[in-house]
């Protein structure tokens, strides 16, 4: 099968949390035989501001060597030509993080008699935060959208910005995210994430810097676009502000530590119910032991108790942090609960084999689906 996919970017994953399963799908559909051609803007926002860090360019040759298998296109806007982009494609994916006007393009050449299935994979929360910028999307041609959550699945039906849609979760690669030895942790507690415009603000002082302040944790955080207020508030609770972090060094921060924590952004925890985001996904898969915030799991991922703790104030939060950090035997069942299941139903080896049925509902062949070869095909 010849893939497609069309993206922001694969290269970098600053502030682009939507790279970090996109590696993993394209790495696991070339490792099963599949050539993926993967297509990115040359002015990638992301990639540019990765470039403006001081260590960006050694991330980004670090980030090829974990990701052999992804080897971007960068094209220039302007000067794209789909026709020969997309000739003998058997299947196009293309991510919501693209202009209106290319998507709409896209969608022209299958209407125009193009053979491959096209697919629109939706892992933001735009369709309820921003539907006026959703429904900007021409998905008229398409044969229908991957999306990271029940919600906003129904959602892109009963709007009618879709014939139909599917539910793909995103998921852990665990080529990259899978434990560390955990004999050098030397701190309580990390947490890796931007500060997010302002959708969390209120709950990452009641979820992380108050709890880690009051039980005087030791305490790093990475992540970006931290405005000035926000990098004095980590420094009153006491908490290290270390920067972005590239995240195939993820899980060497997560071994470091003994507990972290998720903090969704609002749209999460009201109108997107049951979309965790990547984050969740990979700490699991990395062995660390995590509380959450509240969230509403409404799609059955997890067993919240069991894989994780969820805090529903402040005070729980500080309740459960304190258990774990000083319970060893705690963390490590909370560990090994969580990796089992996503080991079990959240890698991108299920995600792809998720797409493939799709592929096989929407009328593509077997043969084409599940090549007998085991040759590897660079992406």
């Amino acid at each position: 099968m010849r893939v497609i996919l069309f993206c922001h970017s694969l290269l970098s994953d600053w502030n682009h949390g939507n790279a970090h399963f996109l590696r993993g799908v394209v790495t696991e559909l070339a490792t099963r035989g599949h050539s993926v051609s993967v297509l990115e803007p040359e002015n990638a926002w992301s990639l540019q501001n990765l470039l403006e860090e001081p260590h960006g360019m050694a991330a980004l040759n670090e980030v090829r060597t974990f990701y052999p298998r992804v080897r971007p296109v960068r094209y220039a806007p302007d000067t794209l030509d789909l026709e020969a982009v997309l000739d003998g494609a058997d299947l196009v994916l293309v991510h919501e993080w693209n202009p209106p006007e290319l998507v709409r393009r896209i969608g022209e050449h299958r209407r125009d008699g193009g053979r491959f299935r096209l697919l629109f994979h939706d892992t933001h929360h735009r369709g309820v935060s921003a539907p006026e910028q959703m429904a900007r999307y021409d998905l008229s041609h398409y044969d229908g959208v991957l999306a990271f959550g029940d919600v906003l699945r129904d959602l892109y039906v009963e709007q009618g910005w879709a014939k139909r849609a599917w539910t793909w979760h995103e998921a852990a690669d665990v080529r990259v995210f899978h434990p560390h030895p955990r004999n050098r942790e030397v701190r309580d507690l990390v947490w890796i994430g931007n500060w997010g415009d302002d959708e969390r603000t209120k709950e990452l002082h009641e979820f992380l810097l108050e709890p880690v302040h009051t039980l005087g944790l030791t305490a790093r955080v990475h992540g970006v676009r931290y405005p000035a207020p926000a990098l004095r508030a980590l420094f009153d609770a006491g908490i290290e502000y270390a920067g972005w972090l590239p995240n195939h060094r993820v899980p060497l921060a997560f071994s470091q530590a003994r507990v972290t924590v998720h903090v969704p952004r609002r749209p999460y925890t009201t109108a997107l119910p049951g979309i965790p985001t990547i984050r969740p996904f990979e700490a699991l898969a990395c062995g660390i032991p995590l509380v959450s915030a509240p969230w509403e799991d409404a799609d059955g991922l997890f067993t919240p108790g069991k894989d994780f703790l969820v805090a529903r104030d402040g005070a729980e939060m500080r309740r459960h942090l304190s258990a774990l950090v000083s319970d060893a035997e705690m963390r490590h069942a909370f560990a090994e609960a969580g990796l089992r299941t996503v080991l079990s139903r959240h890698t991108c080896s299920h995600r792809v084999e998720a797409l493939l049925g799709i592929c096989q509902s929407l009328g593509m062949s077997n043969d084409v689906l599940h090549p007998q070869s085991s040759e590897r095909v660079f992406a």
